[in-house]
């Protein structure tokens, strides 16, 4: 209605993906930036924007399973290497010396097989958490990260072993290489460029997909379990299937995200699938908001950016830090002020950076009156 903006008549308004005006140009301004940073920023800062782009798919899957459904999972690593695995598998190329699974078919095809296998392991591992919850269920998902370690380092023919790897999917679209420099649309790009736009693409689109899935039925019945879910059984609310649907959704993502995670650096290594990955991705949830899908992307973005960002700080110091911490090196300086920053933030603003940016509009929404 005019004059009031945040007025709603009808529930369709009320539960539209972009409900205001004022989020409209938001998007729209957060996607012309996304577009023009990686024609304006050097080649090793476009290859974290496009890690952090990838990751966001893999943190907008983590919180639809622990942010909407409450299902807290420290295995999110074991569903990214399943899905990068299958991706290489299904997508890689053979390689000369290597006797690797390869069976070179197209991104259309290995893209969303990876999601589906990944998805199926997340079914699998689904039953756990109709018995389990809170700390219990995140022990049990810990364990599947060690399990996979130990899958992805002994089985040489899908990973290449332990020190040895495997390059990842080759992105190759109908016969149009992602992976190596070309031209769309009379405009020239270089490889991660290329990389970088076709995970913007699929950023958007999963991410559309998964609001449009808390809007609906399923999400609503994601939100009851998480917020109490006897209760939610008591008013029909089939805890069997929205828990496992919520795994099922969540392992999808990461799966996807995998496939697409290490194809900036051409390289997959079965060490790289561990708890620190799994950390940080309930960091980028933590972080960017939970039960928010733009907290998820500001997260992932925040998360796979913040080391470069201290380490350009650490840098522009007049003292060098290593010759005021004698005993430790740069890259533990880094990882010390990670903890720190990330331990501040969540004493500070629980709610994430999606609840700094409520704060804000608030205060301008109230303004003069902001007290």
């Amino acid at each position: 209605m005019r004059g009031r903006p945040g007025l709603f008549t009808r529930y369709e308004d009320a539960s539209a993906i972009l409900p205001s005006g004022t989020q409209k140009v938001w998007l729209g301004i957060g996607l012309a930036v996304l577009v023009i940073a990686p024609f304006i920023v050097d080649r090793a800062t476009l290859i974290l924007l496009a890690t952090a782009v990838v990751a966001a798919v893999g943190a907008i899957g983590l919180n639809l399973v622990t942010g909407y459904a409450g299902q807290v999972s420290l295995g999110h690593a074991f569903f990214l290497g399943v899905g990068a695995y299958s991706a290489a598998a299904i997508g890689g190329q053979p390689e000369e010396g290597k006797e690797l699974i390869a069976l070179g078919l197209d991104l259309w095809i290995s893209l969303p097989l990876a999601g589906l296998i990944a998805a199926l392991c997340g079914i699998v591992v689904a039953p756990v958490a109709l018995r389990l919850r809170g700390l219990y269920l995140a022990l049990v998902t810990l364990g599947l990260v060690f399990l996979g370690e130990h899958i992805f380092r002994n089985w040489t023919q899908l990973t290449g072993g332990q020190g040895v790897g495997r390059e990842p999917a080759t992105l190759s679209l109908f016969g149009y290489r992602f992976d190596l420099d070309g031209s769309v649309l009379g405009i020239d790009l270089i490889r991660e460029q290329q990389i970088y736009f076709l995970a913007l693409v699929v950023m958007v689109v999963m991410a559309l997909l998964a609001k449009n899935l808390v809007r609906s039925r399923v999400g609503r019945a994601f939100a009851a379990v998480r917020d109490r879910d006897i209760a939610a059984e008591v008013m029909g609310v089939n805890l069997t299937k929205y828990k496992v649907l919520a795994f099922a959704v969540s392992s999808f993502y990461a799966g996807v995200a995998g496939a697409l995670l290490y194809t900036v650096t051409g390289f997959l290594d079965p060490n790289a699938f561990n708890l620190f990955l799994s950390i940080a991705y309930i960091a980028m949830v933590v972080i960017g908001g939970a039960a928010s899908i733009a907290g998820s992307i500001a997260g992932a973005f925040f998360i796979t950016l913040l080391p470069e960002v201290i380490e350009n700080v650490i840098h522009a110091l007049p003292i060098d830090a290593e010759t005021l911490f004698t005993s430790i090196s740069t890259a533990q300086i880094e990882r010390i002020l990670f903890g720190v920053l990330i331990i501040v933030f969540l004493i500070f603003e629980p709610l994430g950076l999606y609840g700094i940016w409520i704060r804000i509009r608030n205060y301008w929404k109230a303004f003069p009156f902001s007290y």
